[in-house]
């Protein structure tokens, strides 16, 4: 396989692509159902967002530094932070809300390094043309991972709040009366990521697999690439949810062990 058979989408076809997004405007307005406004917004994020990005790494890539390198991933990663508070529907402590971001950064850390040093070999260890996707893709999946956790924790300690209270009542320990809770949590954040595993190849071809085939990459080499990235993904998510609900639950309890 060759680059010489990538096909180059000009501007009116893309522009033709646009047509399944009126699609969708036709169908909800058809049921009454009112999120006009936010499908033009998100449409429109995503078009601008993408093509700012473009132009961003064109620039990284042609001017590679590890200050350059360094300044995306911290946007990434500070950008991957705010949309997972944000999509926590139920109200986050200080400290909640701080390890969050403690969580995120720790998971995408450990696992990027290990990825990308010891399994891709990447040289330099800035190289913005394998870090920065890569780590987009680790820190995305990370992101939803930790706001699913963080969703399920914080809402069911509310929903639960008698049965713990019994359970410390009765003798238990803080760790003993939300272990449920917590192991149901990581349950939750993780089962995505299994899920999308267990019909990969079957019943999707990934993004990244596809693009690296569209793009002249060898289906095999595209398929190694793949699987590695999932495994990463699989291990930043563990990570950053296990260290979440694992410490994050304590903040529902004073020091002497009473519930908030």
């Amino acid at each position: 396989m060759n680059n010489d058979a990538i096909m180059n989408l000009s501007i009116l076809q893309l522009a033709i692509a646009y047509v399944f997004v009126l699609v969708l405007l036709v169908i909800f307005q058809a049921r009454g159902i009112r999120r006009e406004k936010q499908i033009l917004i998100a449409t429109t994020r995503m078009t601008v967002q993408l093509t700012a990005m473009g132009y961003v790494l064109m620039y990284v890539f042609q001017h590679p530094s590890w200050w350059l390198t360094l300044l995306v991933l911290t946007v990434m990663v500070g950008f991957a932070v705010h949309n997972a508070l944000r999509r926590v529907k139920t109200p986050m402590s200080g400290p909640l809300r701080r390890l969050v971001g403690v969580s995120m950064v720790f998971g995408y850390t450990v696992v990027a390094g290990v990825f990308l040093l010891l399994v891709l070999r990447v040289r330099p260890w800035f190289n913005p043309q394998y870090v920065i996707p890569i780590s987009g893709m680790i820190v995305g999946n990370s992101m939803t991972g930790i706001s699913l956790g963080a969703n399920r924790l914080c809402s069911a300690m509310e929903d639960n709040r008698a049965v713990v209270e019994n359970s410390l009542m009765l003798g238990a320990t803080p760790a003993r009366a939300a272990r449920d809770i917590v192991n149901d949590a990581f349950d939750s954040a993780i089962l995505p990521t299994m899920n999308n595993m267990l019909t990969m190849g079957i019943v999707s071809l990934p993004g990244m697999m596809t693009g690296q085939i569209l793009s002249g990459t060898f289906p095999l080499t595209a398929i190694k690439y793949q699987i590695g990235i999932m495994l990463a993904i699989l291990g930043s998510t563990a990570l950053a949810v296990v260290l979440f609900v694992t410490q994050g639950y304590r903040t529902f309890f004073t020091k002497d062990g009473r519930l908030r």
